[in-house]
């Protein structure tokens, strides 16, 4: 490793992982439909960058729904600013079925436990820790860099970064770039190979609601216009529907960089070009790029219904739904075509797909900070499959990047730890990503 000076002392290195503990110790569970209070995570955030010399704002659209934003001038006013953001709000999780209590924070044999502890509370406590070690060490960025812990982000963000983006645009003034979670994790596709996929891209959200009519009626008589039998049919096709290949550049790259890692002579540009072959050759890396090259529905709640000898005049469904970017015209025509003229859908909530260059100094240099501390480690890019705030944030102008950057030991399974059971965090993985966010943030 190349000799790095740092302001990460020991210090930051303790702090980093008390504060991982002690956000996920603040309950902030968001269980949808606006149930869920940020405030007391928000205030524990505000706290530690005041104390860190910044001045921290919290703004509200709900009462307890609170968002942090502060900015940390430059030394370079000629500079564009960036954007560092986390979310402060996490999935439910039932204690009955993890191994500690998800709300305990607890650090166990050199791991950090708890909800949050990926998704992520890691990434906010890596910010913290970064702020308050340049302030004892005196240190300023080049580029003035704004902080924004957001509310509601595991939900529809209309509290937290939409309504931000909305109405507090001037916040953000100046701010061309951001960064945030789904990226620069380490993933081990093999002995030998690890890769560290980060964030240039996301699938556009497409939560769908849809409504099935029919002739409400006795459960005895026949009905030829039963409207769950109609849902049920349009819900059948849609979950086996086989959505056709579309690659984006960050997807077509990510390819092309996972070909030559695994040695496989591969013209990714050429026509005829077959990704579906070239991922199932892959091995586990293929787990990168094989939710990213369609688009996708998957039906997730269903409801009808009131009494069991009555047939409803009406059910209704939900489904998860993704579009790539450039995908959204065939998503919708494809959805007319699948719900068919009994079904009528809407989106429920949609936000845009996004796609950031991979020939900016921006990736350039999050490649070389996290190369810097794991020299044979192989940056690809990525696209995330689902989404984050950095949809919301886009409408003020900010290309947003995946980059919250961890390195994991052999076996430990990132993408399980998102929404799952006995989410966790390796101590040494913070360690890593609070050297690696420091570095990346002074030289950008």
């Amino acid at each position: 490793m190349a000799d790095v000076t740092t302001p990460i002392d020991s210090q930051a290195l303790d702090e980093v992982v008390t504060f991982t503990s002690e956000l996920i110790r603040i309950d902030t569970t968001n269980k949808g439909g606006g149930d869920c209070q940020e405030r007391p995570a928000a205030e524990y955030a505000a706290e530690r960058l005041a104390g860190a010399g910044l001045e921290p704002t919290l703004l509200e659209r709900t009462p307890g729904r609170t968002n942090v934003v502060a900015r940390i001038e430059g030394t370079d006013p000629s500079a564009d600013a960036l954007l560092v953001h986390g979310h402060l709000d996490v999935v439910p999780a039932e204690p009955a079925d993890w191994a500690v209590h998800p709300f305990s924070g607890e650090i166990r044999d050199g791991v950090v436990w708890g909800r949050g502890a990926v998704d992520m509370k890691n990434m906010d406590a890596m910010i913290l820790a970064v702020v308050r070690a340049w302030a004892r060490a005196g240190i300023r960025p080049r580029r003035d860099i704004v902080i924004a812990y957001t509310a509601d982000e595991e939900a529809s963000a209309v509290d937290g970064s939409g309504f931000l983006a909305d109405h507090h645009p001037g916040l953000f003034e100046g701010c061309t770039e951001g960064i945030s979670e789904s990226g620069a994790f380490s993933f081990h596709a093999g002995p030998g190979m690890t890769l560290y996929p980060i964030g240039a891209g996301e699938r556009g959200t497409a939560w769908l609601k849809l409504t099935a009519h029919g002739t409400a009626g006795h459960g005895s008589k026949i009905n030829r216009a039963n409207a769950v039998t109609r849902l049920a049919a349009a819900i059948t096709r849609i979950g086996e529907y086989e959505w056709p290949l579309r690659l984006t550049p960050t997807v077509r790259a990510a390819l092309a960089e996972l070909a030559r890692l695994h040695g496989i002579d591969v013209d990714v540009e050429a026509d005829g070009f077959d990704a579906d072959a070239l991922i199932a050759k892959l091995g586990r890396a293929a787990a990168l790029v094989e939710p990213t090259v369609r688009n996708s529905a998957n039906p997730t709640m269903l409801e009808a219904g009131y009494k069991l000898n009555v047939i409803p005049g009406h059910a209704t469904a939900y489904v998860d739904g993704r579009m790539l970017p450039g995908g959204e015209d065939e998503f919708k025509d494809t959805l007319d075509r699948l719900t068919g003229p009994d079904v009528d859908w809407e989106f429920h909530h949609r936000e845009v797909a996004l796609q950031a260059p991979l020939d900016s100094p921006a990736y350039a240099k999050m490649r070389a900070a996290v190369e810097l501390f794991d020299p044979d480690g192989h940056v690809v890019p990525y696209c995330t499959p689902g989404g984050t705030d950095a949809k919301q944030f886009s409408r003020l102008g900010i290309t947003g990047y995946g980059f919250s950057p961890l390195k994991l030991p052999v076996g430990f399974d990132y993408a399980a730890m998102f929404h799952g059971v006995d989410e966790r965090v390796p101590v040494e993985a913070l360690h890593f990503g609070v050297k690696v966010l420091d570095h990346y943030l002074r030289s950008a």
